[in-house]
């Protein structure tokens, strides 16, 4: 009981932190080399130039330490050394940045191993960022792109154009584009070219005097369009242009002959209708005016047995002047009938 009462040896007690402490540190380095041994070895044995503090700092920097060493041994294997840009350090800030590491190294070598394209670490990392796959651009800037025109999935399965003959020819193109770096970014993608494209060959088609000329030499429509550079400011170099197939369609100039003359006759005859509605007016006019005229006629005769009973009152009509009035109207009646009967009897 003396014994248990008894404080314990300060010595003891520094000696057991020490301990505790150092099986502490072998515990995390232990920890640390379980975690990152073989990324480090593998480091080591290629020369990429990554420490297990670098390792650590990735961890701590939230970075995947694995993509980082790998991407890094496929650009010290592939020749590609800091003095390119490739540092562990501007792999870290991409990763963090949300890009592709290991993309943009495979574009990088595969730009290296094609040795006609210019890219740097720099304008690969700038290209994977703004969206677009850089490993497919640095392929397709080696092997040319086929774009089907009209695309593939649209409505329109052919373009269409007319001659100066009037007549409808049906076009299917394919252009051989490469991929130009220096305008990725910015640059028109696939849809600009194919819109140019389509426009150049219905314009080279309109231009052309007749259809038979165009089938005859489909690669005039070719250089016309190639001739108008429809490559500026986009994402591609046209490398060539394709006439695919080339169909007859409709005669659209005799149908615009044919509608144009239906709708001149349409037009002659309403003006003609137009004149018909103004004679039958006027002949109304015409035949209100005489109605109007016999209507004053009837009120002028009226007046006239107003007149004569006016005259008798006043004296200035005799009974035989009324007679011979009357003889002079019963011979201007007779006169008229006569005249009526021989017109009938003509005709």
């Amino acid at each position: 009981m003396h014994l248990l009462a008894q404080d314990p040896d300060p010595r003891t007690m520094i000696i057991i932190g020490i301990t505790v402490v150092i099986l502490v540190i072998l515990m995390v380095i232990v920890s640390v080399l379980a975690r990152y041994f073989r990324l480090w070895i593998q480091s080591i044995l290629t020369n990429a130039g990554i420490t297990i503090w670098d390792l650590l700092g990735m961890t701590f920097r939230k970075v995947n330490p694995a993509v980082i060493v790998r991407s890094k041994i496929m650009a010290v294997q592939a020749g590609l050394g800091e003095d390119s840009g490739v540092t562990s350090k501007a792999l870290e800030s991409h990763y963090l940045a949300g890009g592709n590491v290991p993309q943009v190294i495979r574009a990088l070598i595969a730009a290296q191993k094609a040795k006609t394209i210019q890219l740097s670490f720099r304008e690969a990392t700038a290209i994977d960022l703004a969206g677009r796959d850089v490993l497919e651009s640095v392929q397709t800037s080696v092997y040319p792109k086929v774009i089907d025109c009209p695309a593939r999935g649209s409505k329109k399965t052919t373009l269409d154009a007319v001659a100066k003959d009037g007549i409808q020819l049906k076009v299917k193109a394919r252009v051989t584009v490469r991929a130009n770096l220096q305008q990725l970014i910015g640059g028109a993608t696939e849809e600009t070219i194919t819109a140019r494209v389509g426009e150049g060959i219905v314009s080279a088609i309109g231009s052309a005097q007749s259809h038979a000329e165009v089938l005859e030499n489909p690669d005039l429509i070719s250089k016309a369009v190639l001739a108008r550079k429809l490559d500026s400011q986009t994402a591609f170099k046209i490398v060539s242009i394709d006439i695919a197939d080339i169909d007859v369609g409709e005669n659209i100039g005799a149908r615009l002959q044919a509608d144009q003359a239906e709708a001149d006759t349409h037009v002659a005859r309403a003006r003609a209708e137009g004149r018909r509605a103004m004679a039958v007016a006027h002949e109304q006019e015409m035949q209100a005016g005489i109605e109007e005229s016999r209507a004053e006629l009837v009120n002028a005769e009226a007046e006239v047995p107003k007149a004569i009973a006016e005259a008798f009152q006043t004296g200035k009509l005799g009974v035989v002047d009324y007679y011979k009035l009357r003889n002079i109207q019963a011979d201007t009646g007779m006169r008229d009938a006569i005249a009526q009967g021989s017109t009938a009897s003509r005709s």
